[in-house]
C-alpha cells in the first residue's frame, strides 16, 4: 500500500476510543453494583443475617453512589478522568475482593456500602455525562445512551454467572470474579483515556472548525465547585423536578428491581439462577432501549420521553405482583421486555435537559440529580427489605414503586425548558 493511499484513509476519530474505554470502565463498576441481589440468599443462609441488615448495606452502596458523583465530576475536571477512574476500580475490586473475608455485618457494611459505593459512585453516569460533553458536538445523545447501556452490559455478563457461581460453588468466588473483572479495566482506562479533545490534538466529534469555541479552563476546589453547582441548580424549580422524578427512577429500578426481584422471585419458588437469567435479560433489553432513547433524546422532546419511560414502568410495577410464580411464563417475559426496554432509557433524556437547562454546569447538576437517584434508590433498597421483612412477603413495595412513577410522569411533564444563567459573579467554568 502507498503513502498516500495510508494517509488518505478514514481515521477514527479519538473521541471514539475514549468513548469505548469509558464503556468498558462503567462495565467493570457496574458487575459488583448488580451482585448483591444474587448474594442476598447465599449470605443469608451461611450468616442468618436478616434482609433488613444486608438492604442497609446495599442501601449505603446506592447512597454514596449518588452522593459521591457530582464530587467526582469536579475532581474528574480538576484532576483528570483517567487517575478518577482508575482509583475507583481499585476501591470497586478491593470491596469485592476483600468481602471475602467477612465475619459480621457491620463488615458488610464496609464492604459493599463503603468501598464499592464510593468506587462506583466515582465513575457512574457522571463519567458518561463528562464524556459526551466533552468529547462530542454531533450524536452527544446517542453516545450518552450507550454508555448508560455500560451498566446494563455489566449486569448482562455479570450476573448469571455471580449467580451460578454463588448457588454452585459460593458467593466468595463470585465475588473474586467482580474483583479480577474491575482490577483488568483499570491499566486500559490509564493508557486510553485523556481529558480533553486538544489533549489529542482535535476538536469535539461534529464540532466545526470555524465556530466551535474551546471551553474555559478549569479553576477552584473540586469541593467548592461541586456546591457551587448545588446552590446554583436549587434555585431552579426545573432542578427540583427533574431530582424528584431521577429519585423515583432509582427507587423503581436499583432499588426495587435490582436488589430485591431476585430474592422476591425466590420467595415464589424460582432458583436463584433463573431470576439472575431474567434480570440478565433487563440487561439486555435495556442495552436496546437506552441507545435508541439516545437517538430519540436527538429527536424529541426530553420531556414527552420521560413521561412515557415512567408511565410504562408503573403499569409494569403494578402488575408484577400477578406475575411472579415458580417457573418462567410468557407473561413474566413480557414484563422482562418492557422493563428492560425502560430501565434507564431515562437517562438520555434527563442529562440532555441537564444540559439544556443549565448549560456549562450541566454536568454537574446532573451529577446532583443523579445524587437524588442514588438516594431514591437507597430509600427503596432498605424500605422493601423492611416491608419484606414486616409483611412475608413484597407486593406493597411494588405497588408502592406504581404510585411514585406516575409522580415521576407528572414532575417530567411540568420541567421548563427554558435555560437558567448564573450571575457573572458566581459563574464556574466546566470542562
Amino acid at each position: 500500500m502507498t503513502r498516500t493511499a495510508a494517509s488518505t484513509r478514514p481515521r477514527i476519530h479519538p473521541a471514539w476510543w475514549v468513548a469505548a474505554v469509558a464503556f468498558l470502565a462503567l462495565l467493570g463498576a457496574a458487575g459488583f453494583r448488580a451482585a448483591p441481589g444474587a448474594l442476598m440468599v447465599p449470605l443469608h443462609e451461611e450468616f442468618g443475617w436478616s434482609m433488613s441488615t444486608m438492604s442497609l448495606s446495599v442501601g449505603i452502596n446506592l447512597l454514596l453512589y449518588g452522593l459521591v458523583a457530582p464530587f467526582a465530576a469536579a475532581l474528574m475536571d480538576r484532576f483528570g478522568m483517567r487517575q478518577i477512574i482508575a482509583g475507583a476500580l481499585t476501591l470497586v475490586a478491593l470491596g469485592a475482593g476483600g468481602s471475602t473475608l467477612m465475619t459480621a455485618s457491620w463488615q458488610l457494611h464496609i464492604f459493599w456500602g463503603v468501598l464499592i459505593g464510593t468506587g462506583t459512585g466515582s465513575m457512574a453516569l457522571v463519567l458518561a455525562a463528562t464524556v459526551a460533553n466533552r468529547w462530542f458536538v454531533a450524536r452527544r445523545g446517542l453516545v450518552m445512551g450507550v454508555l448508560t447501556a455500560g451498566s446494563a452490559t455489566g449486569q448482562l455478563i455479570f450476573l448469571p454467572p455471580v449467580a451460578a457461581l454463588a448457588e454452585d460453588v459460593g458467593w466468595r468466588p463470585a465475588s473474586l470474579v467482580i474483583a479480577v473483572a474491575a482490577l483488568a479495566v483499570a491499566p486500559i482506562a490509564w493508557l486510553v483515556m485523556r481529558d480533553h479533545p486538544h489533549d489529542r490534538g482535535v476538536l469535539p466529534f461534529g464540532a466545526d472548525p470555524q465556530t466551535w469555541v474551546p471551553p474555559a479552563e478549569v479553576t477552584g476546589g473540586a469541593m467548592g465547585r461541586a456546591i457551587d453547582g448545588l446552590r446554583f441548580a436549587a434555585r431552579h424549580k426545573a432542578f427540583w423536578a427533574l431530582a424528584l422524578a431521577f429519585a423515583i427512577c432509582g427507587a423503581t429500578t436499583n432499588g426495587l428491581i435490582g436488589i430485591h426481584f431476585i430474592p422476591s422471585a425466590h420467595d415464589h419458588g424460582m432458583s436463584q439462577t433463573t431470576a439472575a437469567g431474567l434480570l440478565a435479560l433487563v440487561g439486555i433489553f435495556d442495552i436496546v432501549g437506552t441507545i435508541a432513547s439516545g437517538w430519540l433524546t436527538d429527536v424529541f422532546d426530553p420531556r414527552w420521553l420521560l413521561v412515557a419511560y415512567y408511565f410504562f414502568r408503573g403499569v409494569g410495577l403494578l402488575v408484577l405482583p400477578l406475575l411472579l410464580s415458580d417457573a418462567v411464563h410468557p407473561s413474566m417475559l413480557l414484563f422482562i421486555i418492557v422493563y428492560g426496554l425502560d430501565w434507564v432509557a431515562t437517562v438520555p433524556p434527563t442529562a440532555a435537559l441537564c444540559r439544556e437547562i443549565f448549560g456549562e454546569q450541566g454536568t454537574i447538576v446532573f451529577g446532583w440529580v443523579f445524587a437524588a437517584h442514588q438516594i431514591g434508590a437507597a430509600l427503596a433498597a432498605f424500605g422493601a427489605g423492611v416491608i419484606r421483612d414486616t409483611f412475608g412477603a413484597y407486593t406493597w413495595a411494588w405497588w408502592g414503586g406504581a404510585m411514585l412513577c406516575v409522580i415521576a410522569s407528572v414532575l417530567s411533564f411540568a420541567v421548563r425548558r427554558e435555560p437558567v444563567l448564573e450571575p457573572e459573579s458566581e459563574r464556574v467554568a466546566v470542562g
